[in-house]
C-alpha cells in the first residue's frame, strides 16, 4: 500500500514592536481559525510556481489582513495533524517567515470568518495548541519570555568568576565598571531598527518615499554621533567592559550597516528611482530580520558570561540570513541583466549599484555577529 505523501505548509509570524527603544516589546498577530476558533497563525498552502516567503504573505493578507516586510529566510518549522476529507489525521510541517508589519487593514479577505488580535510573546506561546510552535514563538525574542540580564549578587558574581574566568577576568569583575558603553551600543542598535524599517517602506515605494529617505538619513546622523561618543568614551574611560579594540570593532560595524542603509537610500533619491524589484524588497526585509536580531543580542552584553548560548544561536541566525541575501541577490543581478542590460543599460547600471548597497548593509550585519561571536569566545 503506497504511503502517503508528507504535507508541507507555510505560515507567517507577523509581528510589531510597541515603541523605539531595543527594550520596547513586540507583540505578535494570532488569528482564529475557521473551523474551532482556536488560535493559529496564519497558514496554507504553497501554490505553483509561488516562492514560499511571499505564499506566506499572503496568506497574512487574506487571512489576517496585514501586509509588511517577509523575510525570505524562515524563522524555523513547526508540525501539527491536519485531518484530510478521508478523515484521516496525517502529520503536516509549517515552514514559518516571520513578517514584520507595516500595514493592517481594516477589511481583508476573510476578516468576517476570523477574529484577530496583537499578543505578546508569552501570551502567543500558551494560546496555540502546537509546543514546537509555542517554542518557536518563545525563541522570536527569548530574552522576553526569558529575563537573562539580571545581575546577580557581588558574592555569587565573584564565586563563578573564580570557577569559570581566568584571574584576569576575576580582578576585572571586582572593580567598577566605567563608562556608559552597553547604553550607547543599545541607542545605535536603535538607529539600525529604525533605519532599517524606513528602508523597507521606502523599498515599497509611493507618495511618502521622500519622508522614508530622509528619517534613513536623519537615523545615519543619530548614529554617526553615536559613534564618535564611543570612540571618545574609549579614550577617557579608565577600564571598559571589553578590550578597547573589541568596543571600536563592534561600534564601527554597526556604524558601516546604517551608512549603506544611507548609501541605497541616497542613491535611489539621486537617480529619482520609485519602484523596486521583488528581490530589492526581499533583501530589505533580510535587513529587518537582521536588525531585529542585534537589538535582542546587544542588551544581553551586559551579562555575556549568562547570556552566552542564547548569542550564539542569534549570531548563527544573522549568518544564515547573510548567505540566503548573497542567493537573492545574484538572481536579481541576473535577471536585471537579462531584461535590462542591453535594452536600458542605464537602469540596470542603477539597479546594480542599488543590489550592492543592499548587499554590504548585509555584509556589515554579518560582521557585527563576528564581534558579537568574539566577545562571548574572549569572554564567556
Amino acid at each position: 500500500m503506497p504511503g502517503v505523501a508528507a504535507i508541507d505548509q507555510i505560515a507567517a509570524l507577523p509581528y510589531r514592536t510597541r515603541g523605539d527603544g531595543l527594550a520596547a516589546p513586540t507583540e505578535v498577530l494570532l488569528v482564529t481559525s475557521r473551523g474551532t476558533g482556536r488560535w493559529v497563525i496564519p497558514k496554507g498552502n504553497l501554490g505553483k510556481r509561488e516562492a514560499a516567503h511571499m505564499a506566506a504573505a499572503r496568506e497574512a493578507m487574506e487571512e489576517a489582513g496585514v501586509a509588511g516586510a517577509v523575510c525570505p529566510s524562515p524563522l524555523g518549522f513547526y508540525h501539527y495533524r491536519k485531518t484530510l476529507r478521508s478523515g484521516a489525521a496525517v502529520r503536516a510541517q509549517v515552514q514559518v517567515y516571520p513578517l514584520a508589519v507595516t500595514d493592517e487593514l481594516p477589511d481583508w479577505a476573510e476578516s468576517g470568518e476570523r477574529t484577530r488580535r496583537w499578543f505578546s510573546l508569552g501570551e502567543a506561546a500558551t494560546l496555540v495548541d502546537e509546543p514546537d510552535l509555542g517554542d518557536l514563538i518563545r525563541s522570536f525574542r527569548a530574552s522576553e519570555v526569558r529575563v537573562l540580564t539580571r545581575t546577580a549578587p557581588l558574592l555569587a558574581r565573584i564565586s563563578g568568576a573564580k570557577e569559570k574566568l581566568g584571574m584576569f577576568h576575576w580582578f576585572q569583575s571586582l572593580l567598577p565598571q566605567q563608562g556608559n558603553f552597553f547604553a550607547l551600543f543599545e541607542a545605535h542598535g536603535e538607529t539600525l531598527v529604525a533605519g532599517s524599517n524606513a528602508l523597507v517602506r521606502m523599498l515599497q515605494g509611493g507618495e511618502a518615499m521622500s519622508q522614508h529617505v530622509r528619517e534613513i538619513s536623519e537615523r545615519e546622523h543619530d548614529a554617526d554621533a553615536i559613534t564618535r561618543e564611543v570612540l571618545i568614551a574609549v579614550r577617557k574611560t579608565f577600564l571598559t567592559p571589553f578590550d578597547r579594540g573589541a568596543i571600536t570593532s563592534l561600534i564601527g560595524a554597526m556604524d558601516d550597516a546604517i551608512d549603506q542603509m544611507h548609501q541605497t537610500s541616497s542613491l535611489a533619491a539621486i537617480y529619482s528611482v520609485t519602484t523596486f524589484e521583488p528581490e530589492m524588497q526581499d533583501m530589505a526585509a533580510i535587513i529587518v530580520d537582521a536588525a531585529r536580531l542585534i537589538s535582542e543580542a546587544l542588551p544581553l552584553l551586559r551579562a555575556i558570561h549568562g547570556n552566552a548560548a542564547r548569542l550564539h544561536e542569534l549570531t548563527e541566525r544573522l549568518i544564515r540570513l547573510e548567505g540566503r541575501a548573497d542567493e537573492i541577490h545574484d538572481a536579481g543581478l541576473a535577471r536585471a541583466y537579462r531584461e535590462l542590460g542591453e535594452s536600458a543599460p542605464m537602469r540596470f547600471f542603477v539597479h546594480r549599484e542599488i543590489y550592492s548597497h543592499l548587499e554590504r548593509v548585509v555584509d556589515k550585519f554579518e560582521d557585527v555577529a563576528n564581534e558579537i561571536d568574539n566577545l562571548v569566545i574572549d569572554h564567556a
